[in-house]
């Protein structure tokens, strides 16, 4: 993994130093391409060849390509043994692979990569340049075009620093941090940068850089049609899939280590490393919490599960004290991310892959995106609800929600009730929008200055994820449409978002054995009543768990990877940070907030008129974002 950064400029200041703010993602190394008009700029961390024949910007033999990358790309050694014929190769990296398949292939290359990346690649005969992103969006590439300038970059924060750029706020973006706790799509808090989206490509002339032409590459094939193969013959090929994807993924010239929460995913992914060296000694890493009665907020605590996992399958464990101290670290967590993303998670993401660097591992794989790719949340559960919702009349609905919400937020079955009924009387594809919701959006809007709230009437968040089905227009299956957002939109936008931008904080490299290119199409050919079985979620996932791991951990309860945000709150821990950020004059200064509306959310908040913990999180992240991206660049 490595950090990239480029600009396209008739004028490109002489101090501009693109690598100061991307040496955490690349700590073994550097470079800078230069050439009339354009910078390329690359910070190194080594995973494979680790000589100086690995190092970036790399050029074709013959000068003509240029190319920064970031990522991993897992089928480069096939892609490469086509190549041979034509190219002489100076290295073992990947990077270098995908250059000679870019001038082999041109943008076609892409649709031939089963793996995680983010590259800019130049032509200096035709002066074109090509900015990319992977099929899935693991690796972030953000963006900004404005006035003929392009710059590009790992991180919004490269961005954030370049002397004169617009940072105009795009309000509707903070509308959706609160909404949805990320904001998905391309939206940035700046109305002029961009994410460039999973699955697209950039292209552009540099010497008429006014205009760029944005591509998709690929999408994802949720096309209706299903396998009519046996389950018993589905499960071994889901099985032989995982196993591939694993294995794939295990190439390094690095030591590489794993998360292993107990959770399903992540134990799965351990166990095919096992059965891929069962002689070699594994190490997983987890978390270790204080719970009280051994739970917090409805969730169990994962750690005797991992260490359950950990002794089944006779392999190391480290576990690493979750050692958040909220008000110390928020800022730090607010700036790595480049976002205001409303979760505790990235804290436990942080302070593992703290502990595997300061241990010698670099590269760490993990079971995020299964509950993606297989179903395995709660709102997947509620599907089976809908023909009930959908028989019930919409002011009879509405009169379930409102004697719901009467009662408080302290137990958990009541906040899933509640959201369960928040979008009875809407439309089935507008209520199912809204289970990725967080805050109703009235009382979101209600949070704004009234000339900014002014200027959001009309703005639904969840208009971009119903747009987003007339792409899928063959899929008629609920659950495969609610997992189309979720790989389209929650994992990209906010899991892979957190998980790359915190382990890239301390220099270590994560893999996603679950988005692997192939087993991600597999599953959207699995009949879904194999993702979700009755209220089983993962069904045929778990049916391949059986053959590696103890049932109690295969049908264990879902837990998440989180914090008590919602009790730090109530006992006053965060009273501090509260104030800080969102006193009456902190607000009234900042000028977006209406400062009445915030503490009335934080009362009913108190009081357990509203669910509204992560939404209060949602809104300091908005502060120190401002303090950080916007106040010190000015």
């Amino acid at each position: 993994m490595c950090g990239i950064a480029g600009i396209v400029s008739t004028s490109i200041p002489p101090s501009v130093d693109l690598q100061s703010t991307l040496r955490h993602r690349g700590p073994d190394g550097e470079g800078v391409f230069n050439a009339p008009g354009i910078q390329l700029a690359h910070t190194r961390l080594s995973i494979l060849d680790l000589s100086p024949n690995g190092k970036q910007p790399m050029q074709t033999a013959d000068g003509r390509y240029v190319i920064v990358f970031n990522g991993e790309i897992y089928n480069h050694l096939t892609l490469r043994a086509a190549l041979t014929d034509r190219y002489i190769f100076r290295s073992t990296s990947d990077t270098e692979t995908l250059l000679y398949g870019f001038a082999a292939y041109g943008t076609a290359v892409f649709r031939k990569l089963n793996g995680i990346f983010a590259c800019a690649i130049f032509d200096t005969l035709t002066r074109q340049l090509v900015l990319a992103r992977d099929q899935f969006g693991v690796k972030p590439l953000y963006y900004y075009h404005r006035n003929g300038l392009l710059l590009f970059s790992s991180e919004l924060k490269t961005i954030a620093a370049y002397p004169g750029i617009d940072k105009s706020i795009d309000y509707p973006a903070l509308v959706n941090y609160l909404h949805f706790l990320y904001s998905p799509g391309m939206q940035t808090p700046f109305q002029h940068v961009s994410k460039l989206l999973p699955g697209h490509l950039i292209q552009l002339s540099i010497d008429e850089s006014a205009s760029i032409c944005i591509k998709r590459y690929y999408d994802l094939p949720f096309r209706g049609t299903y396998s009519e193969q046996s389950e018993s013959q589905l499960l071994e090929e889901l099985d032989e899939r995982l196993f591939c994807a694993v294995k794939r993924q295990l190439q390094s010239d690095v030591p590489l280590a794993f998360f292993l929460s107990g959770g399903l995913d992540s134990s799965l992914v351990m166990a095919m490393a096992k059965r891929a060296h069962p002689t070699e000694r594994l190490t997983g890493y987890t978390i270790r919490t204080a719970f009280r009665n051994g739970k917090f907020e409805g969730f169990e605590n994962d750690l005797p599960y991992a260490r359950q996992v950990a002794a089944h399958l006779n392999v190391d464990l480290v576990e690493v004290d979750a050692n958040v101290d909220i008000v110390r670290d928020f800022d730090q967590m607010i700036y790595h991310l480049d976002e205001p993303q409303a979760d505790t998670a990235p804290f436990n993401v942080l302070n593992i892959c703290r502990e595997a660097r300061k241990n010698g591992h670099t590269v760490l794989l993990g079971g995020t995106a299964g509950d993606d790719v297989f179903s395995g949340y709660r709102r997947h559960q509620a599907l089976s609800m809908e023909p009930f919702l959908n028989r019930i009349p919409p002011a009879v609905g509405r009169l379930l929600n409102r004697t719901i919400n009467l009662g408080t937020n302290d137990a958990p079955l009541l906040r899933r009730l509640r959201k369960l009924t928040a979008g009875m009387g809407q439309l089935q594809h507008e209520r199912m929008a809204d289970y990725f919701a967080r805050l109703p959006l009235a009382t979101n809007h209600n949070l704004f200055e009234s000339a900014i709230g002014k200027t959001l009437y009309g703005h639904q968040p969840s208009h971009q994820l119903l747009a987003a089905l007339e792409r899928i227009p063959d899929e008629k299956n609920l659950l495969n449409q609610l997992l189309f957002w979720e790989l389209s939109y929650f994992l990209p936008d906010h899991n892979l978002n957190y998980t790359d931008k915190m382990s890239m904080a301390v220099g270590v490299e994560t893999r996603v054995p679950f988005l692997d290119t192939e087993l991600v199409e597999f599953s959207t050919k699995l009949p879904p009543s194999l993702k979700m079985h009755g209220r089983t979620t993962k069904y045929l996932l778990r049916k391949v768990a059986e053959r590696y791991l103890p049932q109690s951990v295969i049908y264990r309860p879902k837990t998440g990877f989180g914090t008590p945000l919602r009790d730090w709150l109530r006992t006053g821990q965060l009273n501090e940070m509260l104030q800080r950020y969102l006193s009456v004059e902190s607000l009234r200064q900042r000028g977006i907030f209406d400062p009445v509306a915030v503490n009335q959310l934080i009362r009913d908040n108190q009081n357990g008129k509203l669910d509204a913990s992560y939404s209060i999180w949602g809104l300091m992240a908005i502060e120190s974002w401002f303090r950080q991206f916007v106040d010190l660049n000015e």
